[in-house]
């Protein structure tokens, strides 16, 4: 028997069980059940007697013997119930179910240990359902002072596939292959983070005889998991600077040079110089460019951005910039438009709803080099969009594009007479700081830049949090703002299941400020996911040209609108939104000179987490720390969006709680790669051959990022 068996194998297995665990579990060889680890231990190091259980419902596990069985008859059906004695006193043993076979298999007078909660009554102990087994099948097991505890479903515990029965398995299991169990880590490694072997690690982790060796077999096997992503990641960043060719941007020329000494709206910031600085650096190199770039909402990315587009076309090269809504794309349209506007420079934009004329004007221009910048969202994807020269893609708010999506932009590169594609540079901008850990697990392979500071004259948004009963002295304060000549933002959540209810919630919210603000004195305009798209444009215009003094809208504006006279955001129901979404909203305003204001509103009901976000929103607006806060409350998944979310499919470690083992791991992996790149050396041998086979069942360690 080996690992790649199925796990009919295993004896007890069926067929049906084999399907079960497959479809609940993910189970399907005797690997993977190996590497089901125990998500919490029961520690069963202590044995009692009777007289020592104290008058609570503590978990208790003790030896002695049943001296009599019998039927209680209750309301419905009866109880079985047997008198269990040591040495010291007696109690009961409880059933409510299954009793006639639990009474065929019990023997009366043979020595027992029994485990499970107990249950008082008139100062006498009794334990409903317990575990129990003959001290003789005690003591031939593989002994676990720390019961495992393993993840499970309903379905599975329905089927009879209890947790005593998947730990039955895997101990049968064990006794297999146990001797089988190869090494993954070569030697020197596990002497230089003094790391158990893998068997041993195994083994502890699924039957610990103590704390100490379990906390071995868990460092071991997070540090193993944890080093092979990052050896991954850190290998495919190396192939992809040695082998993959890069354009080389040679100059900094006549459009870099003059728009940066004299059409830049501001200067720039030392983060933006630092930044600029990093990617010319990767630009002159011959390699290609794979750069994440970090900065909070409003840090000046699209500035950085387009200075990058001015090299690429001081070098003979286009430039494309690709954004995940027509909002989005149109708003960096316009403002690229403006600062280009004394220039010869040609921007176009191309989403979804442009016309066929426009489309063909594009693909010609684009076609003989004379559309030197194209603005679009995923339309520029398409087959027929075919650039002469595309030097530079940009990506904004990647976390919403795919893996697909991605290679088709790499595709758009230049064939070279060898017919081998010369990838344009990429380079992907978000707004949503992505904590150290997290960055590091999962774009690892990227190179990463921040700009970590605002520019100049921008004011901190004040951020308070106010109770649905405070909601008329908002109002006050709303109409305070308008006098000054500023505009509002009203929010209210969307919660995908109930479109009704979001639509119900938004048509209240409106008709209650309508009340509050009449016409002809206020204008509002209204935002919803419902509304056709001229007429959503229609009215993000009318606030945008400052005919509205409110806008109501759903979360349609959480990205890119840009509005510099709007000073308050107020967030209905802010308990139902996340911590970054609250972040993105916050960040509509606060991009003119004035205070600008952001104030969350919410019912008195809060849960813990939900007071955790309120409360984090309130005290920094630094989107690094939100983002680390988020981490912890909702996981690596969920913060990555969906098609991001089974990038760290994780089985033990945790890249929150891990952290310090992640650290380790990433520069073990490092100073690995450093001395042996190719992974040849004879010692790396072993190590080789797990790369090897791990490059094949990933699906992820592309060249595209």
């Amino acid at each position: 028997m080996n690992l790649n068996h199925p796990t009919t194998y295993i004896k007890g297995v069926s067929v049906a069980r084999a399907e079960l665990l497959y479809s609940e579990l993910g189970i399907k060889t005797c690997r993977d059940l190996l590497h089901l680890f125990p998500f919490r231990y029961v520690d069963k190091t202590q044995f009692y007697t009777i007289n020592q259980l104290q008058q609570n419902s503590s978990e208790v596990q003790i030896v002695g013997k049943i001296t009599g069985i019998k039927n209680v008859k209750q309301k419905r059906g009866s109880r079985l119930v047997a008198t269990f004695t040591d040495a010291t006193g007696s109690m009961e043993l409880v059933w409510f179910k299954g009793a006639k076979w639990i009474k065929d298999n019990l023997k009366v007078n043979v020595p027992y240990v029994i485990y499970g909660k107990l249950n008082w009554y008139n100062r006498t102990a009794s334990m409903p359902h317990p575990e129990m087994e003959t001290v003789q099948v005690y003591k031939s097991k593989l002994q676990m002072a720390m019961q495992p505890v393993y993840p499970s479903t309903e379905k599975l515990t329905n089927k009879g596939i209890s947790n005593k029965v998947i730990g039955n398995m895997i101990q049968y299991l064990f006794k297999q292959v146990f001797g089988s169990i190869e090494e993954t880590l070569p030697t020197y490694l596990l002497n230089e983070h003094q790391l158990i072997a893998k068997r041993e690690a195994l083994l502890n982790i699924h039957f610990p005889k103590n704390q100490e060796l379990l906390t071995k077999a868990q460092f071991r096997l997070k540090f193993e998991e944890l080093f092979f992503i990052q050896l991954q990641l850190l290998q495919k960043k190396l192939i992809r600077k040695s082998k993959i060719k890069g354009f080389v941007f040679e100059k900094v020329g006549e459009n870099f040079t003059s728009f940066y000494n004299n059409n830049l709206p501001f200067d720039l910031t030392n983060a933006q110089k630092k930044v600029l600085k990093e990617i010319r650096k990767d630009l002159g190199s011959g390699a290609h460019m794979n750069r994440l770039l970090q900065g909070d909402v409003g840090s000046g990315k699209t500035i950085v951005a387009l200075l990058t587009m001015l090299l690429a076309i001081d070098n003979g090269f286009q430039a494309t910039i690709m954004a995940p809504t027509e909002i989005l794309a149109i708003q960096h349209y316009n403002g690229i438009v403006e600062l280009l506007e004394n220039t010869t420079i040609k921007v176009d934009l191309l989403t979804g709803s442009s016309k066929v004329k426009k489309r063909r004007e594009i693909h010609a221009g684009l076609e003989d080099g004379s559309l030197h910048i194209l603005i679009g969202t995923h339309a520029i994807l398409e087959d027929k969009v075919q650039f002469k020269n595309l030097g530079i893609a940009i990506i904004d708010e990647q976390h919403r594009f795919g893996v697909a999506q991605r290679s088709k932009l790499w595709n758009k590169g230049r064939k070279e007479e060898n017919e081998e594609i010369v990838p344009p540079h990429i380079l992907v901008m978000t707004a949503t700081p992505i904590p150290r850990t997290l960055a590091m697990s999962v774009y690892g392979d990227l190179d990463i830049s921040v700009i970590d500071e605002l520019p100049p004259g921008r004011k901190e948004i004040k951020t308070i949090h106010r109770y649905d009963s405070n909601r008329l002295g908002v109002f006050k304060f709303l109409k305070d703002e308008i006098t000054k000549g500023r505009q509002v933002y009203v929010v209210y959540p969307l919660i995908q299941e109930s479109e009704a209810m979001d639509y119900k919630d938004l048509m209240d919210g409106y008709e209650s400020i309508s009340r509050e603000f009449p016409s002809p004195k206020y204008q509002i305009s209204i935002v919803h996911g419902q509304m056709k798209p001229a007429d959503k444009d229609y009215e993000m215009n009318r606030f945008v040209n400052g005919e509205t003094q409110i806008m109501v809208a759903t979360t349609v504006i959480e990205v890119g609108v840009n509005v510099p006279n709007a000073s308050v955001m107020v967030i209905e129901s802010a308990e139902r939104f996340g911590l970054s979404q609250l972040h993105q909203l916050r960040g509509r305003v606060g991009r003119g000179a004035d205070q600008s204001y952001c104030i969350l509103l919410s019912s008195y009901k809060l849960s813990s987490d939900g007071k955790t976000r309120l409360k984090t929103m309130v005290d920094t607006t630094d989107g690094f720390k939100i983002a680390e806060v988020d981490l912890k409350l909702r996981g690596p998944g969920n913060i990555m969006g969906t098609q991001q979310s089974g990038v760290l499919n994780l089985k033990i470690a945790d890249v929150i709680k891990d952290s310090p083992i992640l650290y380790k791991a990433r520069q073990t992996a490092i100073n690995l790669l450093q001395e042996d790149p190719a992974l040849s050396q004879p010692k790396n041998s072993g190590l080789l051959k797990i790369y090897t086979q791990l490059q094949k069942k990933t699906g992820i360690w592309s060249n595209i990022s």
